[in-house]
């Protein structure tokens, strides 16, 4: 049995697998273009991508547009495959990186740390202004059952529209973390638990949006028997974003990709993100420093992100995030899945998706088989 495609609306991607995104500058449209070649969803992460620009200080606005553009462009040239944005409901430039995505024809909006309220009403002010009725879907990223009907509640309300999906993000997810710290490593909170729910929250609405509303389960999720085991349980598809930094054609130097590679089990961590949320990493000198309150003196230049606060935070997450996507993790940390001990080795994302088909097809098989009835 071969992986089943999963339909999001009028798109439709052979293989049910999202690239989650990954800031900064993990997940760009090399990695993003490269995964939907293949048949999944790729996806190029917001935050910060204009951290190239020359004026990203002086006008970080018009430098993070003008990139994200840049990248949806590049993916397009690269692969007629479905390419997504992932945008943090955190970042200053929420608004304007969410437009942005619309009226460059992303296929998607996935967005979270946070509710997206106003996600919608950005959609419905871009198609009004522009005179054009995009098609881009929009795909909350939620925690628990009780956000997804919280927010599907105000979108109908405010706009009519409805989400075109839900990802679940369960707590063994890499970076920032939709729960507290004390629910991260409670079984009641584990992604198996919380599936049933969003997926109920989706079935009832499905009536009124006159289309199917799936959900996409993430976090943690390593393996194609991971995939099929979360399917069983009525996900529609996956988010997988560990496994695809350890891949060629992931955007990051190969010293952070080596640092999956290299990393234990006990080398993962939680650590107290500047943006006011838990986040999962791997620990090293940086991070023991921050917690030992040995403050890395900053000036905000990004102002990225809503919830940070300069003067009380013991170093600047942008800077962090951009010294490790270049490989100088003595300045910075990476952020991790859970499974990153299980990652062994650098491979190409057409190896990395045909290992997930061919563990998939044998977990199924194996499925089927014990549910035969006795001969």
């Amino acid at each position: 049995m071969s992986f089943p495609s999963l339909k999001i609306g009028d798109l439709v991607a052979r293989l049910p697998i999202v690239q989650g995104g990954m800031g900064v500058g993990i997940s760009l449209s090399r990695l993003a273009s490269a995964v939907a070649q293949e048949g999944g969803i790729g996806v190029i992460a917001g935050a910060m991508v204009g951290m190239r620009e020359k004026d990203v200080v002086s006008d970080p606005i018009e430098a993070n547009t003008r990139a994200l553009r840049q990248e949806i462009e590049k993916a397009r040239s690269a692969t007629r495959g479905i390419i997504g944005v992932n945008i943090m409901v955190a970042l200053t430039t929420f608004a304007e990186m969410a437009r942005t995505a619309v009226e460059s024809r992303a296929d998607i909006i996935f967005s979270g740390a946070g509710l997206p309220m106003e996600l919608p009403r950005i959609f419905l002010d871009a198609c009004e202004q522009k005179k054009e009725q995009f098609r881009t879907k929009l795909v909350p990223i939620v925690s628990s059952s009780r956000a997804a009907g919280l927010i599907a509640k105000k979108w109908l309300m405010k706009t009519g529209l409805l989400p075109d999906a839900f990802v679940l993000e369960g707590p063994r997810a890499g970076g920032h973390l939709g729960f507290s710290e004390e629910n991260i490593f409670d079984s009641s909170f584990s992604l198996e638990k919380l599936i049933s729910g969003v997926v109920d929250v989706a079935r009832s609405l499905e009536d009124k949006a006159g289309r199917a509303i799936p959900v996409i389960a993430g976090g943690g999720i390593f393996s194609g028997a991971d995939i099929a085991r979360v399917m069983n349980l009525g996900a529609s598809g996956v988010q997988m974003a560990t496994r695809f930094v350890a891949t060629d054609e992931c955007d990051a130097d190969i010293r952070f990709k080596q640092a999956y590679v290299n990393a234990r089990e006990e080398d993962v961590t939680i650590i107290h993100s500047p943006v006011g949320m838990p986040g999962r990493a791997l620990e090293n000198e940086f991070i023991d420093a921050a917690r030992e309150g040995k403050k890395k003196p900053f000036k905000c230049v990004f102002h990225c992100i809503k919830t940070c606060d300069p003067q009380n935070s013991p170093y600047c997450i942008a800077s962090a995030l951009i010294n490790a996507m270049k490989g100088n993790l003595d300045k910075g940390f990476a952020f991790c899945g859970a499974n990153v001990g299980k990652v062994k080795s650098i491979v190409s994302v057409h190896e990395l998706m045909d290992s997930l088909r061919r563990e998939y097809d044998e977990f199924m098989a194996g499925f089927w088989r014990d549910r035969s009835p006795a001969q």
